[in-house]
């Protein structure tokens, strides 16, 4: 069975950073490229960032480019999303996916609960 369990969300200040993670199992992490997803309340799914399967190759949403970072450790069958300079609008659940093949719109329906990100002051 697919896990992929995200964790590492919370209220945070407009500006403020957060740090994501989504611990995987159950599958060949190693062999897949991932996604990171959001939420927003009222909204449907949105793509934030996706990563190949080294994690040579990554890709942001123009929203978060230059405030986000995707990064994955295969060992550790873990992905992360590094987020600064956070605004209002980022406010949403985040999850994380497989992908079939390095494309934003190639993801599996998240399997897990989400972590919750709240900017507000």
């Amino acid at each position: 069975e697919v896990q992929l369990v995200e964790s590492g969300g919370g209220l945070v200040q407009p500006g403020g950073s957060l740090s994501l993670s989504c611990a995987a199992s159950g599958f060949t992490f190693s062999s897949y490229a991932m996604s990171w997803l959001r939420q927003a309340p009222g909204k449907g799914l949105e793509w934030v960032s996706i990563i190949d399967t080294g994690g040579g190759k990554t890709s942001y949403a123009d929203s978060v480019k230059g405030r986000f970072t995707i990064s994955r450790d295969n060992a550790k069958k873990t992905m992360y999303l590094r987020m600064n300079s956070l605004k209002p609008e980022d406010t949403a659940v985040y999850y994380c996916a497989k992908l079939s093949y390095y494309s934003s719109s190639a993801y599996y329906p998240p399997p897990g609960q989400g972590t919750q990100v709240t900017v507000s002051s």
